[in-house]
């Protein structure tokens, strides 16, 4: 964000919170007008915290570099960008931080020299090593992880391993003029301010995930202001990737109705991947699976057939692996907002999974976690009745690590199969619904790594965690 001249406002509220931004050391003269819309937005000890965060960014295709560019410019302590693979010719198009030079050289490092020019006040490091070899204890260091354009089962791995480590995790992608944010926040509590009204706010459940905790009252302007403190209890992606809908939607036959049909199809789509270890392509035989799991899907989501059309399968399956700036910077730019309410523990969080659909500009969220009864909730303010499975996975991530940790550590060693690209592949066409469907256009899925041993060195301010160079004779993939 560039900086603002404009003086604060030295009146109202606006006199308080500079006063109390003086006596805070941790923000420097010239950030107040560097970052001065900001802290009149969310305030003084919001910035704080945000200026204090260590965030890690695993992967930066298109997605991640509207995250880091979001991100950075917000004024975040320091953001580490782990990649493991070299500029293709094909990053070109969509990563608009990345020349033609770059071909060939390590991505997070191209990447993280011009982010760095964005802030110099925020460390930027470049970390090509492979994240999912590193542990569970590599993600201690940071506030939050945030992990992009991965496969499902590598999405599942880190969000493991930031489960046991305590830390905050968010998963996205997208695919074509769609995307998807999850959140796994484990266990979150922020602060809502709104004038007070005449009736008392209850310590209690609002919700299945939400939980009154406390609530305070402060004078503004000669009004009463209430501030609200909630607690949000989150699901892991692997858990929320098989929980049904929310009641409130399965009682709800229009509501029902009007569940996006990207919420199968993500769904489907990761089945496809994890299964085949690539993307589906434009063959009959491909076509006709991933028309059978998303009908699949379907089913286990007790949504009507009639949810998907044609038409949207079509554009869906056209689309898959492709990067669309548009939708990128949607995507995005609504995880890294997300991420600074979370930082700055104001406002509600996404609870649990954002859909976008780029067709008809809607973005859903949908809650999802495994049914429990919900009459263990608790009543009065405190999580202390809930069950205790939930209760442990939320409040405890540190539990039962050594069985997470062992489970990490098994699928490290268990082989996955390379995601190739198809370099030729066959027109198809499959039905839904009595439809014919058909796909055009393949769209590239490939995806190249290189791994090696870590040792530090620096590039100008851009630190560099660098194992084994990449080769400089790298070819496009197809």
């Amino acid at each position: 964000m560039a900086a603002d001249a404009v003086a604060p406002a030295m009146d109202g509220p606006m006199i308080e919170s500079m006063s109390t931004a003086r006596s805070l050391p941790s923000l420097e003269s010239q950030e107040y007008s560097l970052y001065d819309r900001q802290i009149r937005l969310w305030g003084v000890k919001a910035q704080e915290r945000i200026r204090s965060a260590k965030v890690l960014l695993v992967n930066v295709k298109a997605t991640g570099t509207e995250i880091a560019k979001n991100l950075i410019l917000s004024g975040i302590g320091s953001l580490t960008i782990s990649d493991t693979d070299v500029v293709q010719e094909n990053d070109l198009g969509a990563q608009y931080f990345l020349r033609t030079e770059d071909v060939g050289s390590s991505r997070a490092v191209a990447a993280a020299t011009r982010l760095q020019e964005l802030n110099p006040r925020v460390a930027v490091v470049a970390d090509t090593g492979d994240v999912t070899l590193k542990g569970p204890d590599y993600f201690s260091a940071f506030d939050m992880v945030i992990a992009s354009d991965m496969p499902f089962f590598m999405l599942s791995m880190v969000n493991a391993g930031t489960r046991i480590s305590g830390c905050k995790f968010y998963a996205c992608g997208t695919q074509g003029f769609y995307g998807f944010v999850f959140a796994d926040l484990i266990q979150h509590e922020y602060i809502i301010e709104r004038e007070q009204s005449n009736r008392n706010t209850a310590l209690s459940a609002e919700s299945t995930t939400r939980t009154v905790v406390g609530v305070n009252t402060k004078k503004e302007n000669g009004k009463n202001i209430e501030m609200v403190t909630k607690r949000e209890t989150y699901t892991p992606l692997m858990l929320a990737n098989s929980s049904p809908l929310p009641d409130d939607y399965i009682r709800n036959r229009r509501r029902m109705k009007g569940v996006s049909p990207l919420l199968p199809a993500f769904r489907a789509l990761w089945d496809f991947e994890r299964s085949t270890g690539r993307f589906p392509g434009h063959a009959r035989e491909d076509l006709v699976s991933f028309t059978q799991l998303i009908n699949e899907k379907l089913k286990e989501l007790q949504l009507s057939p009639d949810l998907l059309k044609s038409d949207f399968l079509r554009n869906f399956l056209q689309g898959v692996g492709a990067e669309i700036v548009p939708t990128a910077a949607f995507v995005g730019g609504r995880l890294a907002e997300d991420v600074i309410n979370v930082l700055g523990k104001r406002e509600q969080p996404i609870q649990n999974m954002l859909l976008f659909d780029g067709e008809s500009f809607q973005a859903p969220i949908y809650a999802l976690h495994p049914i429990f009864d919900a009459s263990l909730l608790p009543t009065n303010g405190s999580l202390t009745t809930i069950p205790a499975a939930v209760q442990n996975s939320a409040q405890q991530p540190n539990s039962g690590s050594s069985n997470v940790s062992n489970g990490f550590a098994a699928a490290q060693a268990q082989p996955q199969p390379p995601l190739e690209p198809q370099l030729q592949p066959e027109p198809g066409r499959a039905k839904i619904n009595g439809n014919d469907v058909s796909a055009e256009a393949p769209s590239e899925n490939g995806r190249a790594n290189s791994t090696g041993n870590a040792a530090e060195t620096s590039v100008g301010p851009v630190a560099i965690i660098n194992p084994a160079p990449a080769p400089t004779n790298a070819s496009p993939r197809p």
